[in-house]
């Protein structure tokens, strides 16, 4: 088995694990496989080992590699923090997106994702920890933005997605996500229907799929420690 796709079964073996603990069928939730600065080759490695999706974290890099690997049919998900002008080549290219907190970039990108194509799936971020430095709307503002993001034509509102401050207290931990949960499930009684929680990364997957996680981003843990972008 090669590294990768040792990794690999090791973090499907570690979700399994954490959705036993709470009680949950490990199917509800998707590893994405965060593959900024790995190079094509090695995400080929990765999907000869059965890994389908995978996130981008940079436009011009992640549209490069969707490029090379056009061939395998695989499902590419944007993460980073997305400006206005790169709305058009996301749109175009990428399947998912998860760091909406403008509403100005959600209309960019359902204005170019145009009307013969599937609809583009979009997940809102939430700064649940409140951090100065970090992306994402407050937990308050999450009702406007989300009614106006379900509104619009070519995107699909699937969830919320969030980055808690790195903590090595998996108390805390639990309570970012849990706090990301809860404000799912009081949008949800508003209507909005969403049924996607992306959180969780290398270090804290378990806590993120014990409080719900349906998606879970994985970089280190698959690819190893990755060089500076």
């Amino acid at each position: 088995m090669t590294t990768i796709s040792a990794n690999l079964q090791a973090t499907k073996s570690r979700i399994a694990a954490a959705a036993r603990q709470a009680g949950r069928n490990e199917a509800e939730i998707t590893l994405l496989a965060v593959s900024k600065t790995v190079p094509p080759p090695r995400l080929r490695e990765a999907a000869a080992a059965g890994q389908r999706a995978f996130g981008e974290n940079y436009v011009q890099e992640g549209l490069a590699k969707i490029g090379a690997l056009a061939d395998l049919g695989l499902e590419w998900h944007f993460i980073g923090p997305l400006q206005s002008n790169k709305a058009r080549a996301v749109a175009e290219h990428f399947d998912w997106v998860h760091g909406i907190d403008r509403l100005k970039v959600a209309e960019r990108l359902s204005q170019a994702r145009g009307a013969d194509r599937t609809p583009l799936q979009a997940c809102i971020q939430v700064n649940i920890s409140g951090e100065a430095s970090k992306h994402g709307i407050r937990p308050d503002e999450a009702a406007g933005l989300a009614g106006a993001v379900a509104a619009l034509p070519h995107l699909r509102l699937r969830g919320l997605m969030a980055i808690p401050e790195p903590s090595e207290d998996s108390a805390l931990a639990r309570r970012r996500f849990a706090a990301l949960r809860e404000l799912r499930d009081a949008l949800n009684r508003q209507g909005l229907g969403l049924d996607t929680l992306s959180m969780g990364m290398s270090h804290d997957l378990e806590e993120a799929v014990l409080e719900g996680a349906t998606l879970v981003r994985v970089g280190t843990a698959i690819f190893g420690e990755r060089a500076q972008a």
